[in-house]
């Protein structure tokens, strides 16, 4: 687990108010306001729900994914596309690897600048992700 949840600041509940964080002994939690009493959730209940609920979102695109990261690193080779699909694959690792160490602050301030927004209800069940950037349909470029 890691030291702090996951999705620090960019957590609000179904009020659209934002969710603070605090530790019950050594376990993160997220803080929500009910009316005045401080709910304690969890923070891997709520963080391990987004994991799952962007490995659904990632599910089936796993190629374009890898090609697109590729491109983006300059690393536009079938080897480099190899071991990101490889990751791909393995991606629970790779997600229990980030609840153990966390994400970076510069990363949830990115995230959050680019409107990534986790809502949740007052018993810690993800009711939506944000995502403004996420690829679309057909549609869109």
């Amino acid at each position: 687990m890691s030291a702090q949840p996951l999705f620090t600041g960019l957590v609000i509940d179904e009020l659209d108010r934002p969710v603070q964080t605090a530790y019950v002994g050594e376990e993160p939690c997220y803080v929500i306001d009910d009316h005045g009493f401080r709910r304690h959730i969890p923070a891997e209940q709520v963080d391990r729900q987004v994991l799952q609920y962007i490995r659904d979102q990632m599910k089936g695109s796993e190629d374009a994914i890898a090609d697109q990261t590729a491109k983006m690193l300059g690393q536009d080779d079938i080897f480099s596309r190899a071991m990101i699909q490889n990751q791909l694959k393995n991606i629970d690792q790779q997600f229990d690897q980030l609840l153990k160490n966390g994400i970076p602050e510069a990363g949830r301030a990115y995230m959050g600048m680019m409107g990534f927004r986790v809502v949740i209800n007052f018993h810690g069940e993800v009711l939506r992700v944000d995502q403004p950037g996420a690829i679309g349909g057909e549609d869109e470029e």
